[in-house]
């Protein structure tokens, strides 16, 4: 300010000294001009200090303007400045300013306070106050840090001194109550879950005395873990209750894994002592409760199609499952299956033309599915082809098959296409059957599910998770033994006895056979109903055995690779095949994990193979191990007692690391 003064005043004296000389220069001009004509030297005085007088008077208003100008300016900033100053100092909250290395040049007495150090705060780290990063990016942009027990948001103001250094100011403002009311209404937010019991109808079914005593006690427990949460649970309807809790006791039940599970698993009944499941789905969402209320049933849903024993929640970013350590109990009606089947039969009879396809690398049951459901459209009336890979070495075999049975009558012609003449037949009312498989990545084609509006999925694995496109029908039942068999129950509740053609019947009965390992697994009541119906409409072992018979290569392939076997936490067969010089067949790695799995005091067996950039696990279980859950860590899937997974860019070390890791957090999860 001083400075400013000092230059004013001298600008004053320059202006001043100016004006003088204008004024004296003016009187010797019009002197000059005058002395020329005339003597009258009076008159010549009285102009020229008139004009002299009017000069200066004009400078000198002009000059007292722009100084009040500019003396208001610096006084208002001088004020504003000051005030400012005080303001910011002597705040309760805290302050700093800091350069650009983040090292603090100045702060106010609350900051010393806020820290509790008495000392100066001059060239220590802005991290004493700030832990997130700031730049000039952060300009104006607002920061939520903790210090001691309080949050603060800070606001990050950065400006240029003229030296070119870059100074971050600062200002912090005392959040802790609105944040912790924010913690609290998020806490106490109410969340929906629905429980049904899986299995105590059917474990009870012949011993109905017990059935009373099993179910209070279920109801007991849930009762006993709805009361430590201080919850509300209601039994609405047999074997089904729902669920009202606060958001942070979902953090609880996460964190113990969701216990329940375990606690109800205790409940043994039956001759057998075998387990009481129950299945939870969870919305984790935000909205109305009645938009919860659809998201629950949408993740019991889920929980019930993975197999059931599982707890599934479902949030605004996906969904997340715990348990399934059991496997599913059979306890399908063929009620479902005939209101599926007509339910699929009416949009085939709706559509222009039907695309049927299954998972890559088909088996038996993908083909022997596909091949079911094209009887079905074409009883419908529309025009129906199944989309496959005629490279694939179990295709061929199927194709031979069908090609020696129909003998040249073409009743078959044109119904196999691959993908890119399956994309071609994409039209806007296209029903697209996609069946044993419910993963897009498995899909045969994921072009054509992409481009179709219309979508059915049919299929006995476990879901493994939400599909991106809504469905026009949705038949995913894990307790069947395969697709085949569910494909099987269809036609028998939907078409007229002796329509299956025979050679669709042993497509069939391949299908089961395979995924039930000659019916030496995975096998229920339905599963032998859905072969007899298959054998009354004419399917026969004979007709399919070429297709389960091995070539002498592929035979020293097995026994080659199943020689190099490790047993990882006493129960886990885990075989690698490191040997890539000879041409490999996917299927190598299922034979291996089957045989593998007859071994002594094995529960759970593992092949792994290496074909081109792509490594292959197959797994299988005895019962005991859900190999499902294990490969999903390695973005596989399957059902309970059967899994695979495909792994790209990998090698066979890396991938065998994380399968231990895989099953190391399944046992460990399991406790």
């Amino acid at each position: 300010m001083r400075a400013r003064k000092k230059s004013g005043l001298i600008f004053g004296i320059i202006a001043r000294i100016l004006s003088s000389i204008i004024g004296i220069l003016a009187i010797v001009c019009v002197a000059l001009w005058v002395n020329k004509d005339s003597d009258n030297y009076v008159l010549i005085i009285c102009l020229s200090s008139i004009i002299f007088l009017a000069v200066y008077i004009f400078i000198n208003i002009l000059f007292a303007r722009l100084e009040k100008k500019k003396t208001s300016k610096h006084l208002a900033t001088y004020a504003l400045t000051t005030i400012m100053y005080d303001v910011v100092n002597n705040s309760q909250e805290p302050a700093i300013i800091c350069d650009s290395t983040k090292k603090i040049v100045w702060f106010n007495k609350a900051s010393q306070v806020a820290i509790n150090q008495s000392a100066s705060l001059v060239g220590k780290k802005a991290t004493l106050f700030v832990q997130t990063p700031f730049s000039e990016k952060n300009e104006n942009k607002q920061i939520i840090t903790e210090i001691g027990d309080k949050k603060y948001k800070v606001e990050v103001t950065n400006f240029d001194m003229p030296n070119k250094t870059t100074y971050s100011l600062l200002m912090f403002r005392d959040v802790t109550e609105l944040s912790n009311l924010k913690q609290f209404l998020i806490d106490d937010e109410k969340l929906i879950a629905y429980i049904i019991v899986d299995n105590l109808e059917e474990l009870l079914q012949f011993e109905q005395e017990k059935y009373r005593d099993a179910a209070s006690e279920v109801g007991a427990k849930l009762r006993q873990w709805s009361d430590r949460v201080g919850g509300i649970i209601k039994e609405y309807e047999k074997d089904k209750y729902v669920f009202v809790f606060r958001r942070k006791d979902l953090e609880e039940f996460e964190s113990n894994n969701f216990d329940i599970l375990d606690e109800i698993r205790k409940i043994r009944v039956g001759s057998g002592n075998l387990p009481v499941t129950i299945s939870i789905g969870v919305a984790k969402t935000t909205g109305s409760l009645l938009e919860k209320e659809k998201v629950a049933h949408v993740a019991l849903d889920m929980a019930l199609q993975r197999g059931g024993d599982q707890a599934a929640i479902k949030d605004d970013d996906g969904i997340f499952f715990y348990g399934g350590k059991t496997n599913t109990v059979h306890k399908r009606t063929k009620v479902r299956a005939r209101v599926e089947a007509s339910n699929l039969a009416t949009l085939m009879s709706k559509s222009s033309n039907v695309i049927i396809m299954a998972h890559k690398y088909p088996d038996y049951d993908a083909f022997g599915a596909s091949f079911g459901m094209a009887r079905l459209a074409k009883l419908c009336g529309v025009k129906v082809n199944i989309v496959t890979d005629f490279k694939n070495e179990n295709v061929k075999r199927c194709l031979k098959c069908i090609e020696q049975d129909d003998k040249g009558k073409g009743t078959y012609a044109g119904l196999f296409v691959n993908s890119s003449k399956g994309l071609d037949l994409v039209r806007s009312r296209t029903l697209l059957v996609i069946v044993d498989v419910n993963n897009p990545a498995m899909f045969e084609s994921t072009d054509i599910y992409e481009n179709v509006t219309d979508i059915a999925v049919i299929d006995h694995h476990r879901k493994a998770g939400e599909f991106s496109k809504s469905l026009v029908l949705e038949y995913i039942e894990p307790s069947a033994s395969s697709a085949s068999e569910l494909v099987s129950e269809m036609l028998e509740q939907s078409v007229a006895p002796g329509t299956v053609q025979k050679i669709e019947a042993d497509m069939l009965l391949a299908g089961i056979l395979l995924d039930t390992n000659q019916f030496t697994k995975g096998t229920g009541t339905k599963t032998y109903a859905a072969a007899m119906y298959l054998r009354d409409n004419g399917a026969s072992y004979d007709g399919i055995q070429d297709l389960f018979k091995t070539n002498i290569d592929v035979y020293r392939q097995v026994a080659k690779f199943g020689q190099k076997v490790e047993i990882y936490r006493n129960s886990m067969a885990i075989a690698v095949n490191y040997d890539n010089s000879e041409e490999l067949d996917r299927t190598l790695a299922a034979k291996v994990a089957d045989a593998l799995l007859m071994v002594e005091d094995v529960s759970a067996s593992f092949a792994i193979m290496q074909i081109d950039d792509t490594i292959h696990i197959s797994a299988r279980s005895s019962g005991f191990v859900n190999v499902q859950l294990i490969l999903e860590k390695l973005n596989g899937g399957g059902r309970y007692d059967a899994a695979a997974a495909q792994i790209k860019n990998s090698t066979l070390q890396n991938t065998l690391l994380k399968l231990k890791e895989a099953i190391d957090s399944y046992f460990d999860s399991e406790g």
